[in-house]
């Protein structure tokens, strides 16, 4: 937000001293991000004083050139000029030698003495354009004749010079969204250390109502949308440029002026923080203002010529018989103020916040009015704003004020009842304040003590600082005021320790995260808002049970997230686009979900995603792919990690995967496998993209029972054989894998598979499997004889259960 240091001012009557003043809006809360120089011309006019062409004649080696002799005050210089209209007698506007101007772009180019065809210049007679005081470049300024030679431009023209404060204003301080808010709080800052300066409000004497010739009826249809509204009509306008000081007021903090009337409602709204709005009153229909919600579907025309549906919330003003304004927010095309405006409605109006909030979010509007609305303003400012605005108008564009003030506000918002006691004030500082200046604080911040007892205050709080409702918001004010840097630090050091499990969720998370960093695998962390028109990809991931924002801030970010996979697939392809080919993702996350019958459900997530190879390409390594088997590695490499070593597989029935395993240990913990090619297209991948995703909740479950033991290292050495089968195609690894282990419980340490051959020589229907056996008695060496019966023993059980032979 932008200030005006010569506009605040006008409300605390100071010396300058910037420095310290922007140091303490800081010191306030009020944080000054950078402040910057003003001027209403650029470069102030300096080194541009009055001169007097004493002679002009026409150059002698130049026919449109001309050469004068001009008095500049202390002296008499020659200067060739170019201008058509120079001549003798005429006081001018001269940039000595030495000036800096500004072109149009605002490039700056200095004065200097030179030759122009043989003929020295020392100087400069400039048009309004090149001094910045026009648009005209026909001829050279011609000056007033009263004009006392070598009198500076500056102080013709009043140049205002001023400083512009950027202030990082923070939502819950909507009480200084304005001039006079930024000013009442260093009133208080600078109160602690001095004489509090008198604070000015401007004077609402002058307002009065020349006639009653054009009164508009008003009508609010929903009271709580539009708790308080105002209004006033106003004749014989005239729509012109506003006077140089207000524009320059506007200026000094962004603000383009565009005309007398519309200058006066946004001045009023940046002074005293309240919006108004002006209507061209020949164009509301029958004579009436109406504040009230219409159709949804309805078509508006705003300002900007773009046509907007309203929504059924959406409050509007309204005539008899169309929509002139989306309240609080934006106005219509057809009923703004023109350059052939001559009467207006004047609104002033306090609008619900939150109403006002959703309806700009909605149409994707951000205006300096519904800034300050949809974070609430002054309800009780809106009548004394109405008649400011009403004051100016009259004095600057004319006119009479021709009908009371309409002021509907059949609720009072009542100021805000708190009791703060003087003990909790002392806990929470950590030191005793003197209560004189205690209450001394309070009101120059216009919190009214109301009573004092031995324990405490009873205060009213005024209405316009939302922020400040419970004792601890007060005291908070109390402090920032009183300042921070004045309390006194203990040298007793307190501190809390925490009860801590090593089986803490987050401890967990980053024992995997570094092994999976390790193993290559890069985390990100996708947004938990996400589009609808996901959940329409899959039946199992359903719309039906999808939990909707109320108030979304795009289409792309209306619902809660019901998987992480999603997002994945963003990140795959951001960085696809990007030509970032090999990808390893990993993202701990929460899913959201509102299931029939049951209250809203959040559900812990560790996801894991994979495209291209294994690592990037190098002399010393293949082009090895991510694929399922790498993906099923690392994520059986976690389990075992935290100890999971039971796991079960059969296949994965989630729908968005095209084949794959889900692994199990109890619970399900995993579904892991091919990311359907239609899902990935979808997001403008053509990649093969494997996914794992692990019900993280499940697996601490198992992680929080599970009793590890220590087991010494066999004596005895592992003895390995090996078997050929002829099997079935249709036959797995993990059918033959449970017949061994059935047929052999002890001795039997694991079965690995190590080749699979399909080929011309195999009958028809049939396939290879090599398998590995590991053969170990943790008591004692296995002699010939026990290893042969046991690979007898597993032997016939394959060829018996699976129907395999040995090749």
């Amino acid at each position: 937000m932008k200030i005006s240091y010569n506009w605040l001012k006008q409300f605390i009557n100071v010396a300058d001293d910037l420095e310290k003043h922007t140091a303490l809006l800081t010191s306030l809360g009020l944080e000054v991000e950078g402040v910057t120089p003003f001027e209403s011309v650029k470069g102030g006019l300096k080194g541009i004083v009055v001169g007097h062409v004493l002679e002009c004649v026409k150059h002698s080696n130049a026919d449109k050139l001309n050469l004068t002799k001009v008095d500049i005050g202390n002296e008499v210089v020659q200067i060739v000029c170019g201008a058509s209209n120079v001549a003798a007698g005429q006081k001018v506007p001269v940039a000595t030698v030495g000036t800096t101007l500004y072109d149009a772009k605002g490039e700056a180019w200095k004065i200097k003495k030179g030759k122009i065809r043989g003929e020295e210049s020392h100087g400069m007679i400039c048009a309004e354009d090149e001094l910045g005081l026009g648009t005209s470049h026909a001829g050279i300024m011609v000056l007033d004749d009263d004009l006392e030679v070598g009198t500076p431009l500056a102080d013709v023209f009043e140049i205002e010079s001023d400083h512009v404060i950027e202030i990082g204003l923070t939502p819950n301080r909507a009480d200084a969204m304005s001039h006079m808010g930024v000013a009442r709080d260093l009133r208080a800052g600078l109160a602690v250390h001095e004489d509090a300066p008198a604070f000015i409000t401007p004077s609402l004497s002058s307002f009065h109502v020349d006639s009653r010739a054009n009164r508009f009826d008003i009508e609010v249809v929903n009271n709580e949308l539009a708790p308080r509204y105002c209004g006033v009509s106003i004749n014989g306008l005239k729509i012109e440029a506003s006077p140089n000081w207000l524009q320059n007021r506007l200026k000094a903090i962004g603000i383009a002026p565009k005309n007398n009337v519309v200058d006066i409602t946004n001045y009023v709204m940046h002074e005293l923080g309240q919006p108004l709005h002006a209507f061209d009153a020949t164009k509301i229909e029958g004579n009436k203002i109406i504040v009230q919600t219409l159709p949804a579907g309805t078509p508006f025309t705003t300002l900007d010529g773009i046509v907007h549906e309203l929504h059924e919330e959406d409050l509007m003003i309204c005539d008899t018989e169309k929509p002139l304004c989306i309240a609080g927010v934006y106005g219509g095309q057809n009923s703004g103020v023109t350059d052939g405006t001559t009467s207006i409605f004047l609104e002033s109006a306090y609008f619900n916040p939150v109403s006002i909030r959703k309806t700009a979010k909605r149409h994707g509007f951000n205006t300096d009015a519904s800034f300050r609305f949809e974070r609430g303003i002054d309800p009780n400012i809106t009548e004394d704003a109405l008649k400011r605005a009403a004051i100016l108008i009259k004095e600057i564009a004319g006119g009479e004020i021709t009908s009371d003030i309409t002021d509907l506000y059949p609720n009072k918002i009542e100021d805000y009842e708190v009791f703060l006691p003087f003990a909790k004030i002392d806990s929470l500082i950590g030191q005793e304040i003197d209560r004189a200046e205690i209450k001394e604080i309070l009101r120059t911040l216009d919190i009214n003590v109301k009573n004092v007892t031995e324990t405490g205050l009873g205060l009213s709080i005024p209405v316009y600082r939302n922020d400040v409702s419970r004792p601890v918001d007060v005291i908070e004010e109390i402090l920032r005021v009183y300042g921070y840097d004045r309390i006194e630090t203990s040298s007793k050091l307190n501190a809390s320790i925490a009860p801590s499990s090593r089986l803490d969720s987050f401890k967990i998370e980053n024992i995997v995260a570094q092994q999976l960093i390790g193993q290559g695998f890069i985390e990100m962390m996708a947004n938990s808002l996400t589009a609808a028109k996901y959940h329409e990809l899959t039946e199992q991931i359903s719309v039906k049970n999808e939990v909707k924002i109320l108030n979304p801030l795009s289409n792309d970010l209306s619902v809660m997230r019901q998987s992480l996979l999603y997002g994945g697939l963003e990140s795959i392809a951001y960085n696809l686009n990007r030509k970032q080919n090999n990808l390893k993702f990993f993202e701990f996350g929460n899913s959201y979900h509102q299931f029939k019958g049951r209250s809203y459900t959040e559900q812990k997530h560790l996801s894991m995603l994979t495209v291209g190879n294994v690592q990037p390409n190098s002399w010393n390594s293949s082009n090895v792919k991510a694929d399922f088997f790498f993906l099923k590695g690392a994520v059986i490499s976690i389990l075992k990690r935290l100890g999971i070593d039971t796991i079960n597989e059969k296949d994965t029935k989630m729908d968005f995967l095209s084949e794959g395993l889900a692994l199990s240990s109890g619970s399900k913990l995993v579904d892991i496998g091919l990311v359907k090619k239609k899902i990935a297209r979808t997001f403008g991948i053509d990649e093969p993209v494997f996914y794992a995703n692990v019900y993280w909740s499940e697996v601490l479950k198992l992680v929080s029972k599970d009793h590890k033991s220590i087991q010494e290292i066999a004596k005895s050495p592992v003895v390995n054989r090996d078997l050929a089968l002829l099997v079935d195609d249709k036959t797995t690894f993990k059918e033959l894998q449970t017949v061994a282990f059935q047929a052999e419980r002890k001795l039997l340490k694991s079965v690995d598979l190590f080749d699979v051959y399909e080929g011309k020589e195999l009958p028809e229907g049939k396939k290879s499997y090599a398998l590995s056996f590991k053969l170990q008695d943790l008591e004692k060496t296995l002699t010939d004889k026990q290893i042969d019966k046991v690979m007898d023993k597993v032997q016939s059980q394959l060829e018996k259960q699976s129907g395999a032979t040995v090749r």
